[in-house]
């Protein structure tokens, strides 16, 4: 007797063969992430990464909100796979100047920093998307966030998608139905996003980003917005940076969500996190309880990081973090 595959007549053996082979590539495709990828081909990899990071960090704080926000910018477009660090190239259009991204992405020095020390103890072994990983967990680590078991494995892509980046990433103007949207999206719940947002502990935003929140708008506190006026005009200025956290601007806290209740969220997308929907209950318990926001920024991390990884044989591990071997 034959069986019938796609419409070919073939023998059982035939059949179980070429069923074997799809195993083998689902398999292939779908690997799972491990804590453990390194162990043997690159044990050193994960103390080397945190050492080139800190180092980093400690020249310039501000660099660990740029690193964890570079992780959150990757996986959302393509999944986690380093598609962010390609350059701009004939064939290639560079998430780095999506409008989310241009002149406000950074760390990807970094991050090439960090690559150029695994490459030195084990060439052609490490992905930079697993470096992006491993980074925004020693990033939020360094400055008193917490820290989480980094899944590994990922491998880098070989395309890049400014179209996807201008669409899928969240925008500072996005209301709370968009915000959860955007995050279910890539199978992330509501707790998540709001978890996730938590990062904006620490970092800085660009006036341009907030001014219309400081300016005429009835659900702000009015002291906060006097003194972030004082750095960000009504005309002009659009790059002048301000923290969004003034109290604690370079400690990863619960601070943020504290903002959140007394009307000090620096954007708009910030503020719908407090402002009578669904998401209230989640702020007020992390303003309430650190350990919560801690727990639940870590877990929203490790699930983040899982946002279609390439595996297995996909992709390819890069030699530099910017260009496609």
């Amino acid at each position: 007797m034959s069986i019938s595959v796609l419409n070919i007549s073939i023998s059982p053996a035939k059949a179980a063969v070429f069923l074997f082979m799809v195993m083998l590539f689902n398999t292939a495709c779908q690997a799972q992430l491990t804590s453990m990828f390194y162990d043997n081909s690159c044990p050193n990899a994960l103390s080397t990464i945190r050492t080139s990071i800190r180092n980093s960090i400690a020249a310039e704080r501000r660099m660990a909100a740029s690193l964890v926000r570079l992780h959150f910018h990757d996986c959302f477009v393509q999944g986690c796979d380093a598609s962010i660090l390609l350059d701009e190239t004939s064939s290639i259009e560079s998430e780095k100047t999506a409008i989310p991204n241009k002149d406000s992405i950074r760390g990807f020095q970094v991050i090439d920093k960090a690559k150029s020390e695994v490459e030195k103890i084990c060439p052609g072994v490490v992905s930079c998307a697993d470096i992006i990983a491993v980074a925004a967990r020693d990033a939020s680590a360094y400055v008193g966030g917490p820290s989480w078991t980094v899944m590994l494995g990922r491998r880098d892509s070989t395309t890049a998608s400014r179209t996807l980046a201008n669409n899928e990433l969240p925008s500072f103007k996005d209301g709370l139905d968009r915000l959860i949207s955007r995050f279910q999206s890539k199978g992330l719940s509501a707790r998540d996003m709001v978890a996730l947002s938590g990062a904006h502990t620490i970092g800085q935003a660009q006036c341009f980003t907030f001014r219309d929140r400081i300016y005429g708008n009835i659900s702000i506190d009015a002291g906060f917005a006097s003194t972030r006026k004082r750095t960000c005009p009504a005309v002009g200025g659009d790059t002048n940076l301000a923290p969004f956290d003034l109290v604690t601007p370079n400690s990863f806290d619960n601070n943020y969500f504290k903002n959140l209740i007394q009307k000090k969220g620096l954007l708009e997308s910030d503020q719908v996190l407090f402002s009578g929907g669904s998401t209230d209950s989640i702020v007020s318990e992390y303003s309430r309880s650190p350990a919560a926001f801690n727990s639940d920024f870590a877990s929203a991390m490790i699930r983040m990081g899982n946002v279609n990884p390439l595996t297995g044989t996909a992709g390819q591990i890069r030699k530099i973090c910017s260009a496609v071997n």
